[in-house]
């Protein structure tokens, strides 16, 4: 399963660590081009593509702050000329920001958010879209766009997070444009959904609050990336999702159950 994955271009975007970082080392075992992206580089980025390349998979990273078009196209731009061409995109950059309650919002707030979590993900599609177009005509495959929506998209976000779950269900809902539109061109969109996994995004709950979530999510816990990257390659390989798109694909231990 997944062999049809090895040799193929994957830019992961906001991927040195968490969810994104667990996405990029699984598809480099499987023998793929990886290129993760973050801000800056982490401090064990060495040792991190050190471990990719072991894999059997080839991999190089890309500094880039996608809340600018500007800078998304460079990223695109970057890796094309990296690996020349592109079969798979991420679209994986996204963050909380920061809680705030309807109120207090105000437009830089607003423009944050949005920046991080839509245009980041518009942007680096849209540069990307004339690479996967040509990948699919090439391969006789699909190429693949998955974005990573949450299960703040369906719900609405918790305390504070009402502007993140708007953008996530923005997220969830252009994919549908993207499929209407661009089908034609050899390319599938689909969503992965997480629900309440263990990284950087919950560090700052105590112990107290994490039992109390995960009393709500019927298998008891919370998710870890390495849980989540598998619907990734799914999604990705033609073998095995050459016939699906327009979907969304919730991980989340059964918390939510469209």
């Amino acid at each position: 399963m997944f062999n049809d994955l090895a040799g193929k271009r994957v830019l992961i975007t906001g991927s040195t660590m968490g969810i994104g970082l667990a996405t990029a080392q699984a598809f480099a075992a499987l023998g793929a081009k990886v290129g993760i992206n973050g801000r800056r580089a982490p401090e064990n980025l060495a040792s991190l593509l050190d471990g990719m390349h072991a894999a059997d998979g080839e991999a190089a990273f890309f500094a880039a702050d996608l809340s600018s078009r500007e800078t998304c196209h460079q990223l695109v731009a970057d890796f094309v000329t990296r690996f020349g061409g592109i079969d798979v995109l991420i679209n994986n950059a996204g963050g909380l920001v920061g809680r705030k309650p309807l109120p207090e919002i105000d437009d830089d707030f607003f423009d944050a958010v949005n920046d991080l979590n839509m245009r980041s993900a518009l942007a680096c599609t849209q540069a990307a879209l004339p690479y996967l177009k040509t990948a699919a005509q090439t391969s006789g495959q699909t190429s693949a766009v998955i974005s990573v929506g949450s299960i703040a998209g369906h719900t609405g976000g918790g305390p504070g997070a009402a502007l993140y779950g708007a953008a996530k269900a923005w997220l969830h809902n252009i994919h549908k444009n993207w499929v209407d539109y661009h089908t034609a061109d050899g390319i599938r969109f689909n969503i992965v959904s997480p629900g309440v996994v263990d990284t950087a995004f919950h560090a700052d709950k105590n112990e107290e609050v994490r039992q109390r979530i995960s009393s709500g999510i019927p298998m008891g816990r919370f998710g870890k990336p390495e849980e989540v990257a598998p619907a990734f390659l799914f999604f990705a390989s033609h073998a095995c999702a050459g016939y699906i798109t327009g979907q969304i694909l919730d991980v989340n231990g059964g918390q939510f159950m469209p």
